[in-house]
């Protein structure tokens, strides 16, 4: 079993990513919302795309063209999933929750990337060439580390709930791309939004996966 020792090192993280979706406020779904707008213009109509740390299911629900697609989290919002046609959720960790080895067209992680401690990285960045075709879209969003401060201020006043804010460790967004290059991804768009508070990344998976 090629993963055994990496998936169990990717389930240690994803576990700690839910921040309890019910418990989302106003300002939380306003730029939960943002993310996806942002990221949308990368996944093509139709395509099977995999939502690691989906939440209760936003991306699916604002982009439902999609199809033979997953979301994953620990703490999916059950009540609240969409019931869209070839939408399957899981709840539990990546990859080990996939009851099936398969393949997407786009793999998205949005405010996840930076939940994951540092010696769990290299392991979702196999785990995620293994789960994309190749020429799929790795699509990730990343804060920058300087709005941590600004999140702590917001949830003492209870403006957001925030994801899991004490779970950040200050992750230095400028190493995003050699966590996934040495994985056989290709950079294609680094740009950041939300006033300059967050950063989009694309990668595109190469014709073949690194070991």
């Amino acid at each position: 079993m090629v993963y055994s020792f990496s998936r169990a090192k990717v389930g240690i993280w994803i576990q700690f990513r839910g921040c309890g979706v019910l418990d989302m406020k106003y300002l939380d779904r306003l730029l939960q919302h943002w993310r996806i707008r942002v990221a949308a213009p990368y996944i093509t109509p139709g395509a099977s795309v995999l939502d690691i740390g989906s939440a209760d299911g936003a991306l699916f629900r604002k982009i439902p063209t999609l199809r033979d697609s997953v979301g994953i989290d620990p703490d999916l919002d059950h009540l609240n999933l969409p019931k869209l046609p070839g939408i399957t959720f899981y709840q539990g960790f990546f990859p080990d929750v996939l009851p099936i080895p398969r393949t997407f067209d786009v793999i998205v992680m949005l405010a996840t990337l930076e939940h994951v401690p540092a010696e769990s990285l290299d392991a979702l960045a196999s785990a995620c060439a293994a789960h994309l075709r190749p020429g799929g879209h790795l699509i990730i969003s990343v804060p920058s580390p300087y709005v941590d401060h600004i999140l702590v201020v917001l949830k003492a006043v209870r403006v957001i709930h925030g994801m899991a804010t004490e779970q950040h460790y200050g992750f230095d967004v400028k190493q995003t791309p050699n966590i996934f290059v040495p994985r056989n991804f290709e950079p294609v768009v680094h740009r950041k939004f939300q006033l300059g508070m967050n950063n989009l990344f694309v990668f595109r998976r190469g014709s073949s996966a690194h070991s």
